[in-house]
Parts: C-alpha cells; structure tokens; sequence
C-alpha cells in the first residue's frame, strides 16, 4: 500500500528541548487517512466501516497497547423513544428499551464511502467527516446532516473529537447513537482487566463472561437531578496478561447523555445516546469527547475537568477550540 505523506509542524511541547519542533505526519491512501504524531497513531477509513477511528489502529506509543473494538467514536443512526413496526429489534442485545428509527441508514455499516477534509494547522491535525442521511422513517422526510470532526495534537495520548448533527424533521424527543469509546473484543475477559463507568464505578471483566441485555446491568438513563459529575466510560487492556493502560472516552458535558449501555452481546457493547429532546426542522445539536490512553482514573479526571461542559470543537484554517 502506497502513501501519500504530508506533515504538519507544531508548537513545541513545553519541556521539550530539541529545537526541532515535533511534526504531525497525515499520510493518505484511497481507502485510508493515517495520522501519527509522537504519541499516537490512528486510521480513519473512507470506504467500508467508516466514521470515528478505525479498529484496532489507535496505538499508544508509550505502551504499545491498541484499541479492542470495532473502532472509536463510531455513528449509528437518528432514533425516537417508542415500539414501532419498523424492523428495530426487541429484547435480546436492544432489551426491553422501547424506542424507533427517525433517519438512517446505519453510517458506520451502510455509509459505505466518506470523503474526510483534512485541515492541517500550526499546532494540530483535524479530521472532518460528513454524511446527509437518506432513510427516513414513515411520515418524515430525510436530509438530516451528520458532521464529525477529530482532532489531533502533539504530545497527547488522546484524541478531541464531536459530532453536529442538523435535523430535517421536527421531532418531539430525537437522539443518536454512537460507540463511545467502542465495543470489546474477548473470550472470557482474555484481552481487558476492567471497565470504569464514571456512574457506576469499577467492574471486574468477569461480570462479562456471559451475555446480558442492556437493561439488566449497568444501564444509564439521564434523571433530572442525578447527572454525574462526570460521564466517563473506559477500559483498561491487558497486556501479556497484566493489567495495562486505560482507554477512556469522554462526554465533556454529562447532560448531553440521554442513555448509555455497556452489556455482553458476544463482546461488551459500549453505545452511548446522545441529546434527547425536542427539535424543529433546521435545529443543530451534538456533543464533544475525549477519546484515548490514560494511566489511571486520576488522570483521566483531571483531564475531564480541564475541558468539562464543552459541547463542541471548532476548527478554522490556523485553529481549533472547545466551545
């Protein structure tokens, strides 16, 4: 496979002495963008499974560890609350959680084929995502627009990244779901020690050994006067059998979180819905996170709060920020 390479230079990490400033490396394939600074290395696919960062690919530098899922940050569809006749499942991997399509398809299976925009800046490499779903449900019309953007710097072991998703519908409670961080890949907790949900605390990868729904552990629903301080989901790897480092994703506004699953279907299943609420036609709204490595939970809070209750990345030519 041949890449095309470009890089990116970026400001100096404080404490860092070479006078020589780090570069962000963006090498690009038909089928793939690769973006590697000293930190990190990630993929995100243009073809097949696409959306977030691809599986298995967003490497630790420090620890050598990799993702265990299908990917990171991954975007599903538009859903509302309510059992229609529309081919959603019921029970078994969805549980008794009655809810229905708005707007699809499924991105990360269906998409098929993204076209990223690459914005290349001083002090850091952004990734941008686009997509205008085509499915609607009965009664609505589509053209629903989904945009995500990633955004890479140096010196961190994690990635920023949000979505804004526009409605084409008037809807009386509309969400979405994505994958956050992502799914785990096990046979009989081979591959990870642990799981930490911020509003639950610490579970053993033993509580996974067999298959449950959604709704029978560890289920989050959003409760006026019960938002923890911090929504935070993560995992931490293996690593020749010991326990290794922790990949955590972060939802900077914990309001944001209408419901979050983490359940057995054959590997743990981390999806995460978004928003929840009433929007009219022409209505933009989404959500910003922290996806990466960390060492323990004290550091994973400590950068959590640094960057809590943002709601969106922004990029521009020569910057980005949090709003």
């Amino acid at each position: 496979m041949r890449w095309l390479i470009s890089t990116c230079t970026v400001l100096a990490i404080a404490g860092t002495s070479s006078a020589e400033p780090p570069k962000i490396q963006v090498r690009q394939t038909d089928d793939a963008i690769e973006i590697e600074t000293a930190s990190l290395k990630a993929r995100i696919n243009k073809k097949d499974y696409v959306s977030g960062i691809a599986a298995g690919s967003l490497l630790d530098k420090k620890t050598g560890a990799k993702d265990l899922g299908f990917g990171l940050h991954i975007m599903d569809f538009l859903l509302a609350p309510g059992w229609r006749d529309d081919g959603y499942g019921r029970g078994g991997v969805h549980g008794n959680l009655p809810k229905h399509y708005v707007e699809g398809p499924q991105i990360c299976t269906q998409a098929k084929k993204l076209v990223p925009e690459v914005i290349e800046g001083k002090d850091f490499v952004a990734v941008r995502l686009k997509f205008t779903f085509t499915q609607p449900a009965q009664g609505l019309k589509a053209g629903s627009q989904w945009e995500q953007t990633l955004v890479f710097q140096p010196g961190r072991r994690y990635f920023l990244s949000s979505e804004r998703i526009t409605s084409a519908n008037d809807v009386d409670d509309l969400f979405y779901r994505i994958d956050m961080p992502g799914h785990i890949k096990h046979k009989q907790d081979d591959s990870f020690e642990q799981v930490y949900l911020s509003y639950v605390g610490m579970i053993p990868a033993k509580e996974f050994a067999n298959d449950f729904s959604p709704d029978e552990k560890f289920l989050y629903q959003r409760k006026e006067g019960k938002i923890p301080e911090r929504m935070i989901r993560a995992y931490q790897v293996k690593q020749d059998g010991k326990p290794g480092p922790w990949l955590a994703g972060m939802t900077l506004d914990p309001t944001a979180v209408y419901e979050a699953w983490c359940h057995q279907r054959g590997y743990v299943c981390m999806i995460e819905e978004l928003h929840g609420h009433k929007v009219k036609a022409g209505e933009s709204f989404g959500a910003a996170y922290i996806v990466g490595w960390f060492d323990n939970i004290k550091e994973m809070e400590a950068t959590y709060d640094l960057f809590k209750g943002k709601k969106s990345v922004t990029v521009g030519i020569k910057h980005f920020g949090l709003k």
